[in-house]
């Protein structure tokens, strides 16, 4: 039981909900390692969205908003944290989700589709027969995609990524929005759009976004997303962090 007045209550849901579905399936024991890495970054960053990644997040909205065929790419770990603003966020931009999986099993991929379906998904790609079509020159489980999601999307948003394959999607020329709390990770530096922020907190926010960026045209909302500059983006995300460290070694 953890406290209602523990100064770390939060985190510590979130990792007790990781560890529930890993027993569940969804999540692997490596997706542990990797929430843990993420949270690390999140402290650099404060634990609270900053500009960079309000601007990334407009863009986001901004370009999914303005996309023929956008579709969400989600893993064990986004399902396990975020599963009803993921559902609520697609609905709301009229984006397909898919699921898909480094560490990939029939059986993983049905417990993820669970959570989603759990959280009001009327339709989940990348499961069992329908993630028939390949990714060229990627050679893990994730190069498996649906022909009726990521392989055939002009726009993909994808969090807590590997590298391998934001390239291997950019390759392929699609549009790839990462949502990555390292700017450091090469899935970072690769995509066209970086969001620096957990998960947790980009999912709500760009629902808000959404509702007010909907009344913008296309050419408004082109301007938007044409005008983000991922890599100035990033460089402020660091900066950010450095000063921040900086200041925090002056006030002890």
């Amino acid at each position: 039981m953890i406290p209602e007045n523990h100064p770390r209550r939060q985190s510590l849901l979130i990792r007790e909900r990781l560890v529930e579905l890993m027993e569940r399936g969804a999540v692997v024991p490596q997706g542990l390692i990797a929430h843990g890495r993420g949270e690390c970054f999140d402290y650099l960053i404060g634990e609270a969205t900053q500009g960079f990644a309000e601007r990334a997040m407009r863009a986001t909205v901004a370009r999914i908003l303005t996309s023929e065929y956008p579709v969400i790419s989600v893993n064990g770990n986004m399902a396990a944290l975020a599963a009803k603003d993921i559902v609520a966020f697609a609905e709301k931009v009229g984006a397909k989700i898919e699921v898909n999986l480094f560490y990939r099993s029939y059986e993983r991929e049905k417990a993820v589709a669970e959570l989603l379906y759990e959280a009001g998904a009327k339709e989940v790609l990348g499961v069992g027969d329908d993630a028939s079509a390949t990714i060229p020159e990627l050679f893990s489980e994730r190069r498996r995609v649906s022909p009726r999601g990521i392989l055939k999307a002009d726009t993909v948003l994808l969090g807590l990524e590997d590298g391998d394959r934001t390239e291997a999607l950019v390759r392929l020329g699609k549009f790839v929005i990462a949502i990555d709390l390292n700017p450091l990770s090469r899935t970072a530096q690769k995509a066209n759009i970086t969001i620096v922020d957990n998960l947790t907190r980009v999912f709500p926010r760009m629902l808000s976004l959404a509702d007010e960026l909907s009344k913008l045209n296309r050419q408004e909302l082109e301007n938007v997303w044409k005008s983000f500059d991922n890599r100035k983006n990033l460089g402020e995300a660091l900066r950010f962090i450095s000063d921040r460290l900086v200041q925090l070694s002056k006030d002890l």
